[in-house]
């Protein structure tokens, strides 16, 4: 099994990178798990308490859970992936059936931060963006998709998410075997990858 992981801020665009790699793979060979799947199970807080949690902080992930399910995967076993609300700021009750692929790509903002995790990656790669690119990504996926009103995603960008990118994210770059920037120009990288891929799986 090929373990890719795959970071970067918030809104740099990793859903679309992953997207871009696995169109042009075989899909019954390629499996992806989100990091956000793995935040902390909150049921014990209130939504307006689970509201105020620090997400963009590594002990906001359960990595001894994500660590698990990894190498229950490459044993070659199915995992129950569990289902995040961002709603409700917390782990639902449903969980997804995710099966043991040869290639499995995790991707999340945190998954390079925790030494155990990123030794299990093959490749690691970081999507770089500018950050006002990312700050208003954000603000259109919090507000049309999550709920959140403008005011309180402006005021949680500055007062959380800028210093947690630039304390726990930006320097996980330095572990990255592949910095992807997220724009028109990065056909070459995502190419390059889906080559690695590709020759590892023959």
């Amino acid at each position: 099994m090929l373990i890719i992981g795959i970071a970067g801020g918030t809104g740099c665009g990793k859903t679309t990178v992953v997207n871009q790699i696995i169109n042009e793979l075989p899909h019954e060979e390629v499996g992806v798990i989100s990091q956000d799947s793995y935040y902390n199970d909150l049921s014990h807080l209130t939504l307006s308490e689970r509201k105020k949690t620090n997400f963009d902080h590594p002990k906001s992930i359960d990595f001894d859970l994500l660590e698990e399910h990894l190498a229950v995967l490459k044993s070659g076993k199915t995992i129950q992936q569990p289902v995040y609300s961002f709603i409700e700021c917390n782990r639902t009750s449903n969980t997804i059936a995710t099966h043991a692929r040869k290639v499995m790509i995790v991707e999340g903002i945190l998954i390079l931060t925790h030494p155990k995790i990123r030794d299990m990656f093959d490749i690691k790669i970081y999507v770089h963006a500018d950050s006002d690119e990312r700050l208003i990504r954000r603000l259109k996926r919090d507000v049309n998709e999550r709920g959140w009103n403008l005011d309180e995603t402006l005021g949680k960008y500055q007062e959380t998410l800028k210093p947690m990118h630039d304390q726990f994210i930006e320097p996980t770059k330095e572990f990255a075997d592949i910095i992807i920037p997220n724009n028109k120009y990065n056909t070459v990288a995502v190419d390059i990858v889906r080559t690695i891929i590709n020759d590892k799986l023959t």
